[in-house]
């Protein structure tokens, strides 16, 4: 198991400041490096690796300490310096808390934990000797099988990590799944949630009561030929043979908080003059009226919104697909992930998006058909899904029991209507008929359905809709 130390500091912590810090925890443990230098690790005299640290990230978009630790951070801009304790060391915890803490006093900050930098120690060892870092220390996972790698983390929002995203490009490399093991209480950001979708991966919630269950369906977990997987039929009761949903996870508060959740594809012509994130930036300001406030290849989300950086990131990175986090101002939380790839057909952009309402607020559901319009009119959009769900404001996913979205409306872009046979795009066996969108000529159609959260029959309208426009 590991833990996390962060400090939040003013000033950069220069090289000679993050050797202070690590030093502070004595003078007989080894400083090693890894990751072409992105990564200093205190280990002790057996090259075990006690605490490592990752460069300090310079966070330019506020609210995002506030989001993923509760913490208040120093004004924006600061920095922010993250640490892995491998706690199954002795004495490596405190090492992390010292480091935090002197970090923070060196480089006019605080430490989170707050708790992790009150007890600063000094952890000595003897007989220290120089030996190379094992090529095994992974620091971002706990436990390493055939089939799965298993990260555990303690912390209020799992979230997409520069740690987490490493560990996961790694376990998807070596064909593994990914594991997240939290305590109780903890959620997790939509970022990663969207991650954890293909077998075996899974976030494993500890539990007093049922041991340990999956937070995202609430089956009964155990450990068993090398990874956490829902108990076998053997253990389930004679009266329901199926796999148990854990008590936890059924213990649901109703809540009048809404998310609007939008899901698009656009598809651009590959040319050097096309500009990435004119889509995502288009709906957002027509749904909140200003634009994303910031993005990032992992979270926190530590640069301003710029598609002109994202467009070179994306080619510099290409043919090799790019993903990255959005986030908006924390006064309307709003979040989305971009993953842009490079395809026969051009540049596509899969954008995932939610926008969080708390009880006096209301979804700007009047908006979406001009939002979708600018986006098949400007964007080059080919389809676009908008569901309504009853979920938290603040877009963490929690791990107990949340219902379905339900979808209000599903847009097909003008190039596919165009490819349809016949009137078959315009002519669908719903009730109300799908709205053109654009040019008279070649329009895209936005197609109402009846987004009632408290009815999930919108899916059986939705469901035919697809069937009919798939039978060609």
């Amino acid at each position: 198991m590991t833990k996390d130390v962060i400090a939040l500091t003013q000033r950069m912590p220069d090289p000679w400041t993050m050797l202070a810090g690590l030093l502070s925890g004595g003078p007989d443990n080894l400083v090693d490096t890894t990751g072409e230098g992105a990564i200093m690790r205190l280990c002790d005299s057996e090259s075990r690796p006690l605490v490592s640290v990752e460069a300090p990230l310079l966070v330019q978009v506020a609210g995002e300490a506030e989001r993923l630790l509760g913490a208040t951070p120093p004004p924006v801009p600061y920095w922010w310096t993250e640490a892995r304790a491998t706690s199954g060391v002795e004495h490596a915890e405190h090492l992390a808390g010292t480091f935090a803490a002197r970090l923070a006093a060196l480089a006019d900050g605080s430490a989170w934990p707050p708790e992790a930098a009150r007890s600063v120690a000094v952890v000595k060892t003897d007989g220290v000797s120089v030996a190379p870092t094992p090529a095994s220390a992974q620091p971002a996972v706990d436990v390493l099988t055939d089939k799965v790698a298993v990260v555990i983390q303690d912390r209020p929002v799992i979230a997409m990590t520069a740690w987490l995203s490493n560990a996961l490009q790694t376990a998807a490399s070596a064909e593994l799944g990914l594991q997240i093991v939290t305590p109780p209480g903890t959620t997790l950001s939509p970022a990663v949630c969207d991650s954890l979708s293909n077998w075996p991966s899974r976030w494993v919630v500890r539990d007093e009561q049922d041991g340990y269950y999956d937070g995202l369906t609430g089956a009964v977990l155990r450990w068993q030929e090398g990874m956490f997987a829902p108990v076998a039929a053997a253990e389930a009761t004679d009266d329901d043979p199926h796999t148990p949903v854990a008590a936890s996870y059924q213990d649901v508060t109703n809540t009048s908080e809404r998310q609007l959740a939008i899901t698009f594809r656009t598809v651009h012509p590959a040319d050097d003059r096309l500009v990435l994130g004119g889509a995502l930036e288009s709906i957002w300001r027509e749904l909140t009226g200003e634009p994303p406030a910031g993005w990032g290849t992992a979270e926190p989300a530590n640069l301003p919104w710029s598609p002109r950086q994202i467009t070179d990131l994306a080619r510099e990175r290409a043919p090799e697909p790019t993903w990255f986090v959005v986030v908006g101002n924390p006064d309307q939380p709003g979040l989305a992930t971009v993953r842009v790839s490079r395809t026969k057909a051009g540049v596509e952009e899969h954008i995932t998006l939610a926008f969080g309402y708390g009880t006096q607020e209301e979804p700007p559901v009047d908006a979406l058909p001009r939002a979708a319009e600018l986006l098949a009119t400007r964007h080059h959009l080919q389809s676009m899904l908008i569901q309504l769900r009853k979920a938290r404001r603040d877009l963490a996913v929690p791990p107990h029991f949340e219902g379905p979205g339900v979808p209000l409306a599903f847009v097909l872009g003008a190039e596919e209507v165009r490819q349809m046979p016949g009137d078959r795009a315009r002519h669908t066996p719903l009730s109300q008929q799908p709205v053109p969108l654009g040019s008279k000529a070649r329009p895209a159609l936005y197609y109402p359905l009846p987004g009632d959260p408290s009815d999930l029959s919108g899916w059986q309208d939705f469901e035919r809709l697809m069937r009919h426009l798939k039978d060609v």
